[in-house]
């Protein structure tokens, strides 16, 4: 009890310098608790909207991995219907006839299909839409001209009842008036979707009024769900293997693994970066502690004198630590779910909107941050406790504080040399790898030692980095740079501890920047060297190119030719006797002058002529393909042909690295019209001379479909630049956490150590030294600091970044970019930080009484 009343009034004595560290706790529990929380009530959100939607037994097209990308959904017959209608146990048959390739526009041609990556949906107007929303204004659509749209959709682009639109689907386009607008019961997953009747349904959508996406089956009462699976199975009889058959319980099931793998992604990431945090914030704590402990060393030698046991002193430091995590965990589970009410406004501006009144906070969370806050403060404060117990009675008669570890230890530098040794030996192992899995085992290892030997090895390096950083920002400064410097180099360890807090987040953010900048560069070089096109049309939606389109950019004036390009899914029997089926690329011969794609055998122009192709080298190598070889080509829902090898192209590159090449009518020739994937990209040539006016007339060319995009190589490169630089934001911001904690550390570390030198604060305060003066060595000495843990990241974070490259490389992306702007912002950034971090210790410091501080023990 003792010690217990002993840890609560040192605790509440030292709360002021407690606090940062708590700050650091609360910012990694609140991450921790926010991504739990969010995720829980995403995935709370979407089972309530699935069990809403799904049909006791629903019935649809047998799924496929490998069908060709025709732009239709796949169906099942509408003379079905009756069929499943008469079965026993079967009281009601709802058709569904829905569609994901379809684009709306307004009357001023802008569409209206969500920007997050979320899908447009169109749908027949039956008793299951009815589940999962309302009309809130008109009325249901009857007819071929009406449409009902939802209210999220509605508000986002100012649409009414009564307006005018126009659908862009893959059998014609068609127009309809707003006669409803539809409200989600539960939530809107983000997605843009169109209700019609379900004869326009299917005749608009799916192309025929004689197939249905599939049936909703109600069961007769006293009939269960899986009895009525079973009847129906039966029913079907040898065509039972052509559907999809599925419970209610089982489309739920399937509906949360589809939207569960997106989820988790999502939440590990976030977890990720939040690991990171807590990593960053054991420095602080330990920092925090070690300090604490130091700063106290002569009431601990008090305590031992009058009979504390070592147990007790290191029972009295731990006690501390647990009271610190449970009050940081307690108010980062607060902010955890304040974190995930963000996140979901967040989510609610990309537009799926979710209901705040929704939020699920399961038992779990509070526990997990709780025990996560607890556990990692009580660890990171065990060595400075251990450290407490060797103080000895005599401690008493001394002055408080520890003497300056000048230099690391000898064993602590000689294992923390050995890890990056070891670590950089990876490293170097990864970057001479040939084959990428391997490579990337060994990078991963890589990082993890090189980060830990840094680590631990970081006060060997405080003393020469800091006086090379002295030596060229501080020397300026006169006898207040020479002071910071000496107050960075009195305790090493302290130093290097803070700095490497800072290091981890600027070597990821470092790394990234390499890994990216070089992904463009690589990319920018393969269209320079590869791409003969002056123009790639595209569906910013990722959806393929209706014949409409490829019609109207066809008949652009200006143009020399127009290459068609799409992906025929085939088995490919090959010589050794094995088979797969395999992506084939079926383009228009014009596609040689348009992408210049290097071969190692024969000319890539022989392998567009008719019932001919072309195989990527590594393929020849595994399946012995040689120049002049037959292969069976069955194409998936079509014929088989007989395909002689007349190309075999190079693997050096990024542009369709493996891909397998034949002409798009070989392709044609083998598949029905309705089981020919559609183009989803057109490249075009311009006239000779004309290529300002081939643009605009390409570009008015596609005007009624704002979902086209046409784009020159400048346009292109942009546009890989633009969603490479949206990655990397995203991330940044999101290890701008690790940072946050990193500069709370500076803060901290400052500040404890004005406390812990205020008698030498108060001496030079007396000998001449102005408050002026003093701010400005403790801002020094900050930015040292802080400059010291960026050179360490950025150093490190380069290494990594370079290694990742090349294994890039493999991949085809071989130009290593260093961006030599950001890193210089980085590192020049890091010293207005370590500025910012200072201004409260440094502002203390300077309004320090000189003479108690002089008195002070």
């Amino acid at each position: 009890m003792t010690v217990l009343k002993t840890s609560l009034r040192n605790f509440l004595a030292h709360k002021g310098r407690m606090a940062l560290s708590a700050t650091a706790v609360l910012l990694s529990v609140a991450f921790v608790c926010g991504t739990l929380v969010f995720t829980d009530t995403m995935n709370a959100t979407f089972d309530k909207l699935f069990a809403n939607v799904a049909s006791d037994v629903s019935v649809g097209p047998k799924e496929s991995d490998d069908a060709q990308q025709t732009g239709r959904p796949a169906t099942v017959p509408a003379s079905l219907r009756e069929k499943l209608a008469r079965i026993d146990g079967v009281a009601k048959v709802e058709p569904s006839a829905d569609s994901r390739q379809l684009t709306v526009v307004d009357g001023r041609k802008k569409s209206l299909s969500p920007t997050s990556g979320a899908p447009t949906v169109g749908a027949n107007w039956d008793e299951g839409a009815k589940k999962s929303v309302e009309i809130t204004s008109g009325h249901e659509p009857h007819g071929p001209a009406e449409v009902v749209l939802d209210s999220d959709t509605a508000d986002k682009h100012g649409v009414k009842t009564g307006d005018a639109l126009r659908v862009i689907a893959v059998p014609g386009d068609f127009t309809v008036k707003v006669v409803g607008i539809a409200t989600y019961k539960t939530t809107n997953p983000g997605a843009a979707v169109f209700y019609f009747d379900t004869p326009t349904a299917q005749a608009k959508l799916l192309g025929s009024t004689d197939e249905f996406s599939g049936y909703g089956l109600t069961a007769a009462s006293g009939v269960s769900d899986e009895q009525l699976k079973e009847r129906v199975s039966a029913a079907l009889g040898s065509s039972a293997g052509d559907y999809a058959l599925r419970t209610a319980a089982e489309s739920k099931e399937e509906n949360k693994k589809d939207i569960g793998s997106v989820l988790d992604v999502m939440k590990y990431a976030l977890l990720a970066f939040a690991g990171i945090a807590v990593l960053v914030g054991i420095f602080l704590i330990v920092n925090t502690f070690s300090m604490l402990v130091a700063q106290r060393t002569r009431e601990i030698g008090l305590l031992r004198a009058i009979g504390s046991s070592r147990r007790q002193i290191l029972r009295s430091v731990l006690v501390e630590a647990v009271l610190l995590g449970v009050v940081g965990s307690v108010l980062g589970i607060g902010g955890g779910v304040a974190l995930a009410v963000g996140l979901m406004e967040l989510m609610g501006s990309m537009g799926m909107k979710l209901d705040t009144s929704e939020l699920t906070i399961k038992a779990a969370t509070p526990i997990v941050g709780l025990t996560i806050g607890v556990l990692v403060t009580v660890l990171a404060a065990f060595l400075p406790a251990f450290k407490a117990t060797k103080i000895s009675p005599m401690a008493a008669l001394r002055d408080a504080g520890t003497p300056a570890d000048g230099k690391a230890g000898k064993v602590r530098a000689a294992i923390g040399l050995a890890l990056t040794a070891v670590g950089g030996l990876a490293l170097a192992g990864a970057a001479q790898s040939d084959d990428a899995a391997a490579g990337s085992g060994l990078l991963a290892l890589g990082v993890v030692l090189t980060l830990v030997g840094f680590v631990v090895v970081g006060p060997l390096f405080a003393g020469f980095v800091v006086r090379v950083i002295s030596a060229v920002v501080l020397r300026a400064f006169g006898p207040v740079g020479r002071l910071a410097e000496r107050n960075a180099l009195r305790n090493p360890r302290r130093t290097g501890a803070t700095a490497s807090a800072l290091m981890i987040g600027l070597a990821l953010v470092a790394a990234l920047s390499v890994v990216g900048s070089s992904m463009v560069a690589s990319a920018t070089e393969q269209l320079d060297k590869s791409v003969g096109a002056d123009f790639i049309v595209q569906s910013e939606n990722q959806q393929p190119l209706s014949p409409a389109v490829v019609k109207a950019i066809k008949s652009a004036g200006h143009v020399e030719h127009v290459t068609e390009y799409t992906v025929v899914n085939a088995k490919i029997t090959t010589p050794d006797g094995k088979s797969g089926t395999q992506r084939l690329s079926a383009v228009s011969p014009t596609y040689a002058d348009d992408v210049r794609a290097e071969t190692v055998e024969g000319d890539l122009k022989d392998a567009y002529a008719k019932d001919a192709m072309s195989v990527p080298e590594g393929f020849a190598k595994d399946h012995g393909v040689k120049l002049g070889d037959r292969l069976t080509v069955a194409m998936v829902d079509g014929r088989t042909a007989e395909l002689t090898v007349k190309a075999v192209t190079s693997d050096d590159t990024s542009i369709d690295k493996g891909a397998m090449y034949t002409d798009i009518a070989t392709a044609r020739s083998h598949l029905p019209a309705g089981k020919m994937p559609l183009d989803f990209m057109l490249l075009a040539k311009a006239a000779d001379g004309q290529t300002k006016q081939a643009a605009a007339a390409l570009k008015a060319s596609v005007e009624d479909y704002p979902q086209v995009k046409v784009r020159d190589q400048s346009d292109y490169k942009k546009l890989i630049q633009d969603q490479v630089g949206q990655l990397l934001n995203m991330i940044y911001g999101l290890l701008a956490l690790a940072i946050i904690v990193a500069v709370l550390g500076v803060v901290n570390t400052l500040a404890l150590s004005v406390v812990e030198r205020t008698r030498e604060i108060g001496l030079l305060r007396a000998i001449g030294l102005s408050r002026r003066q003093m701010r400005r060595m403790i801002r020094l000495e900050s930015v040292v600091i802080a400059l010291f843990g960026a050179l360490l990241g950025l150093g490190l974070g380069m290494a990594w970044g370079t290694t990742a490259q090349k294994l890039l490389a493999l991949q085809g992306l071989g130009v290593l970019d260093i961006p030599w702007p950001t890193i210089i912002a980085v590192f020049v950034g890091s010293a207005v930080v370590g500025l910012l971090a200072a201004l409260i210790p440094a502002f203390r410091a300077g309004r320090m009484n000189v003479l108690n501080a002089i008195a002070t023990d």
